[in-house]
């Protein structure tokens, strides 16, 4: 077959084709269809511009040894009642455990963690945080930050590191405020105002 023979077969086939009848322009109008790139860029739009309302801060921490004891109060507390919970006598309600979390990991679940006990009505807890004996620059991080964070909590009354048996400077007792409804069910028990 030649050139002019391979020429004439494909004009007969074509000899029925209509060309297409649209401009010679590509259409670049906005598309109104969301893809899941705009929907998760909305969504990260959306927590970003969320405040942070846990108020624990990560500022000027007093660095703590694997051994060091925290210990803390509010004005108010009674001696008996400190003792108690330094003792470790009164009943854990709840735990919370920091081990293996970063700094702002356990930020989170230490606020979380008080005000879930507060919706429960949680009076007494142990948070363990760890000793960091093996830090090799006898650092106990997270337990220093615990330390900083739990007091600026004004729903926690108390702090004290726990007995060894419910992991001595590793962890500390929680004494928590009571909830609104506590107060209410003693006002309505002892008639008071």
């Amino acid at each position: 077959m030649t050139n002019k023979d391979e020429r004439r077969q494909f004009l007969e086939e074509m000899a029925d084709v209509q060309p297409i009848r649209k401009p010679n322009r590509a259409e670049v109008a906005a598309s109104r269809e969301l893809t899941p790139g705009h929907l998760e860029r909305r969504r990260a739009a959306v927590l970003e511009a969320t405040p942070d309302r846990n108020p624990l801060t990560a500022t000027e921490v007093q660095w703590l040894g694997p051994n060091d004891e925290i210990s803390y109060r509010r004005p108010g507390i009674q001696n008996g009642v400190f003792r108690k919970l330094r003792l470790g006598q009164y009943e854990i309600e709840a735990r919370l455990d920091l081990h293996r979390m970063t700094v702002d990991e356990a930020r989170q679940e230490v606020f979380n963690f008080v005000r879930e006990c507060l919706r429960l009505g949680v009076r007494s807890a142990l948070v363990l945080h760890g000793k960091g004996e093996r830090n090799p620059d006898n650092i106990a991080t997270i337990k220093s930050y615990v330390a900083k964070w739990l007091p600026e909590l004004p729903d926690v009354m108390a702090v004290h590191s726990a007995q060894r048996h419910h992991g001595g400077t590793g962890a500390v007792y929680v004494m928590l405020r009571k909830n609104q409804q506590a107060r209410e069910r003693n006002r309505e028990r002892y008639g008071g105002q």
